[in-house]
C-alpha cells in the first residue's frame, strides 16, 4: 500500500513539474502585461501544497522558481524583467526567482494542513490557492526591493510607476491587475483539481504529510 502510494506521489510531482514546463514554455503560461506578466504557474504550487503537504509544495515550488531564472536566459517565454535583472548580477536574480517560490510552496502546504483543521478539503484548497498567490506576490516584489532596490532600473520603475511614492504603494500600482487575476484563477483551479485528486483517492487525507515525504 505504502509502495503504492509513493509511486502515486511521484507521479503527481511528475505531472503538476510538467503542468510548470508547459507554463514556462508557452503563451498560455503567462499574460504579459508590461513589465510584469499575469503568471498560472503558481496553480501547479498550490495544487501540489494542498495534496502533497509542505514537500510536496517546495518541490514544485522550486521547479517554478528554477523555471523562473531559466526565462530569465532565454528558455521558454522571456521575462523582461528577468533578462534586465540577470543582465544587473545573475546570482542575486537567481535568488530572487528561486528562493521565494520554494518558501511559497513550503508555506502553502503549511496553511494547508492548518486550515484543513478547521474546514473541509474545498475551502483549505481554496484558501490555500488563494495564500499561494498572494505570497508569490509579496514575496516577489519583497526581494526584488530588497535585492534590486538601489539599482537604476528598479528606481527608473518606481519613478514611472509610482513617483514620490513610498515603497508599498509603488507595489500596490506596480502588480496591480496582475496580483488580484492570480489571486481569483489560483484557488479556484486549486480547490477543483484538488477536491478531486482527494475523491477519487489517489491521494489519501490520513496519509497526505507521510507521502509528501516520499
Amino acid at each position: 500500500m505504502k509502495k503504492t502510494l509513493n509511486i502515486k506521489v511521484i507521479i503527481i510531482l511528475g505531472i503538476l513539474f510538467a503542468w510548470e514546463i508547459v507554463f514556462a514554455v508557452t503563451p498560455i503560461g503567462t499574460i504579459p502585461i508590461g513589465p510584469l506578466s499575469i503568471t498560472l504557474q503558481t496553480i501547479p504550487v498550490a495544487i501540489a501544497a494542498a495534496v502533497l503537504g509542505p514537500v510536496g509544495g517546495a518541490i514544485i515550488g522550486g521547479g517554478f522558481g528554477l523555471l523562473s531564472y531559466l526565462q530569465c536566459i532565454g528558455f521558454g517565454i522571456p521575462s523582461g524583467m528577468g533578462v534586465a535583472l540577470n543582465q544587473i548580477d545573475p546570482g542575486l536574480c537567481f535568488i530572487q526567482r528561486f528562493i521565494p517560490r520554494l518558501l511559497v510552496g513550503l508555506l502553502a502546504g503549511v496553511i494547508f494542513d492548518f486550515t484543513k483543521k478547521k474546514s473541509n478539503h474545498y475551502v483549505a484548497c481554496a484558501v490555500t490557492g488563494f495564500c499561494t498567490a498572494l505570497m508569490n506576490t509579496v514575496f516577489f516584489m519583497s526581494s526584488l526591493i530588497l535585492l534590486f532596490g538601489n539599482s537604476d532600473y528598479v528606481k527608473n520603475l518606481r519613478a514611472e510607476k509610482a513617483p514620490g511614492a513610498n515603497v508599498l504603494v509603488f507595489i500596490c500600482v506596480f502588480v496591480g491587475i496582475n496580483a488580484v487575476a492570480e489571486m481569483i484563477a489560483t484557488p479556484l483551479v486549486t480547490s477543483a483539481v484538488g477536491t478531486a485528486l482527494y475523491k477519487a483517492r489517489l491521494i489519501s487525507p490520513r496519509n497526505k504529510a507521510s507521502a509528501a515525504k516520499a
